[in-house]
């Protein structure tokens, strides 16, 4: 920029240097030195130059206005384009063969990438090289045909474009014209009752066998041959007809954290995401979808709300560390009275709780000495040696070992503040507090 002086204040000051508005068109004459190229080539080289314009539209200006310039013939390229070699003039094909290679998959978002041939991705680095341009000017080939070729697909499908996760991925190879599709997995979310308790929440693969069924050609004496340690989970209940109604090919199953096997899931339940593999049907009716699962679970399990979900909701249902209600079955080793219930119940409301890692999951599970809250304990004694204990915990809160002490691994405990054995005879998860503000009309439903 130059400088010019001020009559009023006599001080040099700066000001705007002459034929700015040639700059681009001196660049853009450079790049047209190297013909034959394509407008598109052209205008790529200039793609943040003003908006609403294609490259081709874009560089078709751009030699227009050289030619206005000079006061020259204004000439097309008679030979391909040596930097593209035609393939920017293409674009409509290319979006062809997408459409073509997805038309049979179940989407309601894509994206379209470009592997752009080697020669090309070199031949633009030369022109921007011998032109004196910027390495980084403009945009490249790839992005151009990611954009225009999406474009395409769009207004022929009436789907979404997605940057993030899309249901269908379609990745172009310019050289071999071919279309490498990726779809990925569908979700259903929704929450399950568990009214069994010798189920466990998700498959549970033999150790013995690691899950094949089989040892030294014979079937495992472990697990009978099946592979799993339990032959039914809330998973196996679940899963298989919305990978049915999917038309997928696998499943996984995830949950908002779990029960134990012997305990039950009662209330309205616990929130639950089934992602399916290769989904062919993206939009199952939820309600039959619901009475389906019901059937099959036969009384062991049942689910609710189901709804067609993101994977965000993946995020959301694992991520949840929600307060929870247990209803427990007590049973102590010695006769208790109510007012000494009473008082241990009252020195645990509210009370922080400090746990080690529980003898019965200390093999699977790291070491660690956790802090848990306890918000609101209740409890009726049936009798001297028997209670019904209602206790709402924070997330994590392992209530079998609040009552036993687990050989004094949580501190405090009923048993420690009772001063005799205690043993929970049966464990129900009754209600799992704030899920309905956490999943309701969330943005990862449908």
């Amino acid at each position: 920029m130059g400088r010019g002086v001020d009559s009023r204040t006599e001080a040099y000051v700066p000001c705007a240097p002459e034929n700015t508005h040639m700059t681009v068109l001196e660049d853009a004459r450079r790049v047209l030195a190297e013909d034959p190229i394509c407008d598109a080539c052209v205008g790529r080289c200039f793609a943040e130059r003003s908006f609403g314009l294609s490259n081709a539209e874009r560089g078709r200006a751009l030699r227009t206005a050289v030619a206005l310039e000079d006061d020259e013939p204004y000439e097309e390229p008679e030979e391909p384009c040596w930097v593209c070699e035609g393939a920017s003039g293409r674009f409509d094909e290319f979006a062809d063969l997408v459409v073509e290679a997805i038309e049979d998959v179940s989407f309601d978002t894509y994206q379209v990438g470009t592997r752009a041939p080697p020669l090309v991705e070199e031949n633009e680095t030369m022109l921007r090289d011998v032109a004196g341009l910027d390495e980084d000017a403009g945009e490249l080939f790839k992005s151009e045909c990611n954009r225009e070729v999406g474009k395409r697909v769009g207004d022929r499908t009436g789907a979404e474009v997605d940057f993030g996760r899309p249901d269908v991925l379609a990745v172009l190879d310019v050289r071999d014209e071919t279309v490498e599709v990726t779809v990925n997995s569908a979700f259903v979310y929704g929450r399950y009752r568990k009214l069994d308790r010798e189920i466990p929440q998700t498959k549970w693969p033999c150790s013995d066998c690691n899950g094949t069924g089989t040892l030294v050609d014979s079937p495992c004496p472990h697990c009978d041959g099946t592979g799993f340690l339990y032959p039914e989970s809330v998973e196996q209940l679940t899963a298989p007809p919305v990978v049915e109604a999917m038309d997928g090919s696998a499943e996984s199953f995830h949950g908002a954290g779990r029960e134990d096997i012997d305990a039950l899931m009662l209330g309205t339940g616990r929130p639950f995401v089934v992602e399916v593999e290769d989904p062919q049907d993206r939009h199952p009716d939820a309600e039959e979808l619901q009475e389906a699962i019901n059937d099959y679970a036969d009384g062991k399990v049942e689910v609710e709300g189901l709804r067609v979900a993101d994977y965000g909701m993946v995020e959301r249902v694992k991520e949840l560390d929600a307060r929870k209600r247990y209803r427990a079955e007590v049973e102590f080793d010695a006769p208790v009275s109510d007012d000494d219930l009473q008082a241990a119940i009252d020195e645990l409301d509210g009370e922080t709780i400090e746990q080690e890692t529980p003898n019965r999951v200390d093999h699977r599970r790291a070491h660690l000495v956790r802090e848990r809250d306890v918000y609101d304990i209740e409890a009726d004694l049936e009798d001297d040696t028997h209670a019904t204990v209602e206790i709402e915990g924070e997330g994590g809160l392992y209530i079998k070992e609040l009552v036993s002490s687990d050989e004094g691994r949580t501190n405090p405990s009923l048993a420690g503040l009772l001063g005799v054995g205690a043993e929970v005879t049966a464990l129900d998860v009754v209600a799992v507090e704030g899920e309905a503000e956490a999943f309701e009309d969330t943005e990862y439903l449908h």
